[in-house]
């Protein structure tokens, strides 16, 4: 009849029936008969594949469908303090923020709508995780990231401190809380300071380069007591090279490079306890001089040096001097011990002697009667 509307939908389709503008049923699929007498009907037909309903009334159909909003759509209704997850199939499709409302279509899939209880670590389940993971929604609701071995993370939430994370994956809602995790290196590390130019205390200008050996051992302190320790860990060593330079001589701190490290050490020590850093050593790898300091100090060794093996020839000097008065007064007060010596001279000659000829006998010898021919 010219009063009935004929309205067809498909499986995939669901149709909103409005009368004088305010919803009146949904219709599922199938073949429809409405009066509409007075062209009172609005017809507003919706594809329901990605099961969210997508129109700006959704209020106005939640209210209006009363007890038969339920044959339809499935109602997510997330409070203040809970986040949503919206499951199509059993596979996860969405994030639901606090506070939100949303309708999804009946029909084509199954539709599941799980709350969960912002707890107060606002820690996410490892399988939930994976699952947003996969759909590409946790860069958008999530704080996430590893904390490496041999390292500790820190979990703010809105600029303030909650706990700290052993190694490992974590996860944590980010949605109407700042949430960061900041991750503090825990092993041994190495630590520069090079090119620092420095005035002893008897008014030398030197450079010099230090090596640091350092550790965090309490990673709250070291985050929260200071903006950045490492910064905070070389001014200290910078502090505590001064003060140790500026205490000695140029002599004592090139001879005795031990007692300059033992000072650092004890000065970097005391001030980085405080702020959860542990100074394990320092060694002063570089003492660089000025072109004349160095120059003179060469020329200084080279004297020392000099003096020194003067000393050292004097002495033997005198050793061999004093050796042979005593071997003259010996032999002055026995005229044997002189014999011998004069045939042990002999012997010396006689070796490199090819042929001897002796007249006289050997007390002819011994008078010097003696006629030596050598090698052709």
């Amino acid at each position: 009849m010219f009063w009935t509307k004929k309205v067809v939908v498909g499986d995939a389709e669901r149709v909103l029936v409005y009368r004088n503008r305010r919803i009146e049923r949904v219709l599922g699929p199938g073949v429809h008969m409405l009066r509409d007498l007075r062209d009172e009907l609005t017809l507003d037909q919706h594809n329901i594949g990605n099961s969210a309903y997508a129109g700006n009334d959704g209020e106005a159909l939640i209210a209006g469908l009363g007890e038969r909003l339920s044959e339809h759509f499935v109602l997510a209704d997330i409070g203040n303090d809970e986040v949503g997850l919206v499951l199509r199939n059993g596979r996860y499709a969405e994030v639901l923020a606090p506070g939100m409302r949303r309708l999804y279509w009946k029909g084509l899939a199954t539709i599941d709508v799980r709350a969960l209880a912002l707890a107060e670590g606002l820690e996410i389940e490892r399988e939930v995780a994976d699952g947003l993971r996969q759909i590409a929604q946790l860069d958008r609701v999530a704080a996430h990231g590893a904390v490496p071995t041999e390292s500790a993370g820190l979990l703010f939430v809105d600029g303030k401190f909650v706990r700290v994370l052993a190694p490992g994956a974590y996860a944590f809602w980010n949605l109407r809380k700042n949430v960061a995790v900041e991750t503090v290196e825990l092993r041994v590390q190495a630590m520069e300071v090079s090119g620092q130019e420095l005035l002893t205390r008897d008014k030398v200008t030197l450079r010099v380069n230090l090596a640091a050996s350092v550790r965090v051992a309490s990673p709250v302190a070291a985050r929260t007591k200071v903006a950045k320790y490492a910064e905070h860990v070389y001014r200290e060593l910078q502090y505590g090279l001064r003060k140790a330079v500026s205490s000695k001589t140029l002599d004592e701190l090139l001879g005795d490079k031990a007692s300059l490290d033992a000072d650092i050490l004890a000065s970097a020590r005391g001030a980085c306890a405080d702020i959860g850093v542990d100074v394990l050593g320092v060694g002063v790898k570089d003492v660089i001089l000025p072109g004349e300091m160095k120059d003179i100090l060469n020329a200084v060794v080279q004297a020392e040096k000099t003096a020194q093996a003067n000393t050292i020839r004097r002495r033997e000097e005198a050793n061999a001097t004093r050796s042979l008065l005593n071997t003259a007064k010996l032999i002055e007060d026995s005229p044997v011990l002189m014999r011998l010596k004069e045939l042990e001279a002999l012997e010396k000659i006689t070796e490199k002697i090819d042929k001897l000829t002796v007249f006289g006998g050997l007390e002819g010898v011994m008078k010097q009667l003696v006629s030596l021919k050598g090698h052709g």
